[in-house]
């Protein structure tokens, strides 16, 4: 994607095919409120009531600030995703040879953990956050789930994986789900951090790139 408009179709691409806005903000890398926006803007929005971060005063500054990161130049060759696993993987092998479980975050993370799992051999769990369930309104309403088609978290020690950091949001919800489930997350690692976070709710979190907005102040 080259700019702001193939975000536009895309988003109505994805729109069109039933996703929810905050499948949609996973697919494209972006934050919930910046997939609103994206949606808003394509027309393709199909909710009447539809009061989100996206309404005139939103499009007539020209969007929300936020960083879109395309990868899909690595998750497109397995090869190219395998050696980026491996640099994921070193990131984590710091934290000791004991921890025996990898978790990924649906939709992105889920292959990326798959690959990072194997070159720690360690079992993998999947966890798909409440983001996938998001249209509007609080997000604390919603609830993700571990995958019963994968590993148990309960009494392991475990990393988490993800592709990219956006807000932070869904990576502590994962950190808190792993926890209420029994589970106690060491490490977390990312392909890219759009906040720069060192580490949330505790646990450390490692990046392979870390993309930050450089701008003025309002």
């Amino acid at each position: 994607m080259k700019n702001v408009d193939d975000l536009i179709e895309s988003a109505a691409e994805l729109a069109a095919r039933g996703l929810s806005k905050g499948e949609i903000a996973d697919e494209l890398n972006v934050s919930r409120e910046t997939a609103s926006w994206l949606v808003e803007r394509s027309g393709a929005t199909a909710q009447p009531n539809d009061q989100s971060a996206t309404d005139a005063d939103t499009a007539s500054i020209g969007g929300p600030q936020d960083i879109h990161v395309d990868w899909s130049a690595i998750g497109r060759d397995s090869k190219r995703m395998r050696y980026i696993a491996a640099a994921m993987a070193d990131l984590l092998a710091k934290h000791g040879e004991d921890v025996d479980l990898t978790v990924g975050i649906e939709k992105a993370g889920g292959p990326v953990a798959t690959l990072v799992a194997r070159e720690l051999e360690t079992d993998l769990a999947t966890y798909t956050p409440a983001k996938h369930q998001w249209e509007e309104g609080d997000i604390e309403d919603l609830g993700g789930t571990f995958s019963r088609n994968f590993a148990g978290i309960r009494d392991r020690e475990c990393y988490v994986v993800d592709d990219t950091i956006t807000s932070g949001t869904t990576m502590r919800e994962t950190i808190e789900a792993i926890r209420a489930d029994g589970g106690d997350p060491l490490a977390c690692v990312v392909l890219a951090d759009k906040q720069g976070v060192d580490e949330i709710e505790g646990v450390p979190v490692y990046s392979l790139l870390q993309v930050i907005s450089v701008g003025k102040a309002d």
